[in-house]
């Protein structure tokens, strides 16, 4: 089992170089990776105050050394797949590899859909994501480019240079019993659940094996609120730990030192 620290960079941890020494002081104390959340609206309950997730996770590939790095989740909806491409390739490469992409429909319930004119129809979302991810895949390549789809044009281009790797690990969010998400996630790396509980996130995994035949080489990263070591059983390969927005550093730093002791 690997341990995340899960970081909500919003109110006082909207500050980068925080960000940054907590994250330092998670792989110094045995994490194995930093993910961030990746909002640009948050709910009015919620700190007003948001760090661009990409120029943090930059900052965090500069400083840390051995970490796994990633947002948990971008969507698509309201990016362009060819900035995304140029971020993801860069932080990877920053990072020596370390990247790890988290994927989602996204959800309008700080209005950073509603509030700026993009799609909020879950269905379109979806199919957004999934085309999305089609042509990122491609950028990532490194070979020409020719896409023209219902939300995303490349025409005939060629993005250098690639991952370390030549791809990025791409891990999918997943809620409550919904079984699309879970077979999307299926098709890649790794899932992400989202508001689950142990039963849920059983069913989720059992739907993730029958796709795929097993389980072998797939990631399953879990809050921490819905158990512990013990849901390796049913295929978790990562616990995140993190606090709710609006967290501050010691509040961090106790997290951090339960979770190392």
């Amino acid at each position: 089992m690997r341990h995340g620290l899960f970081l909500p960079p919003y109110g006082p941890l909207s500050d980068i170089p925080l960000v940054v020494d907590l994250a330092l002081e998670a792989e110094a104390a045995g994490f194995d990776g930093v993910f961030l959340w990746d909002h640009v609206l948050r709910p009015p309950h919620d700190p007003i105050e948001i760090a661009d997730t990409w120029v943090a996770l930059a900052a965090l590939a500069q400083a840390t050394e051995r970490v796994q790095l990633g947002p948990l989740v971008t969507p698509i909806t309201r990016r362009r797949p060819q900035k995304l491409a140029r971020e993801t390739v860069s932080v990877d490469r920053l990072s020596g590899g370390r990247l790890v992409m988290g994927f989602g429909l996204g959800v309008d319930s700080g209005r950073e859909l509603s509030g700026f004119g993009e799609v909020v129809d879950p269905v379109e979302r979806g199919r957004r994501l999934d085309e999305g991810i089609e042509v990122l895949q491609a950028l990532w390549s490194g070979e020409p480019v020719e896409h023209r789809g219902e939300a995303f044009v490349a025409d005939g281009v060629t993005f250098l240079p690639t991952p370390v790797r030549g791809s990025i690990p791409m891990w999918f969010a997943a809620r409550g019993d919904a079984k699309k998400p879970v077979r999307r996630a299926a098709r890649h790396d790794g899932l992400f659940p989202v508001e689950v509980d142990r039963d849920q996130l059983a069913r989720m995994t059992e739907l993730v094996a029958a796709e795929r035949g097993s389980l072998d080489g797939f990631d399953v990263a879990c809050n921490d609120s819905v158990g512990g070591e013990e849901l390796a059983e049913i295929g978790v390969t990562w616990l995140l730990h993190g606090p709710a927005p609006g967290a501050d550093a010691a509040e961090v730093r106790e997290i951090i030192t339960r979770v190392a002791g």
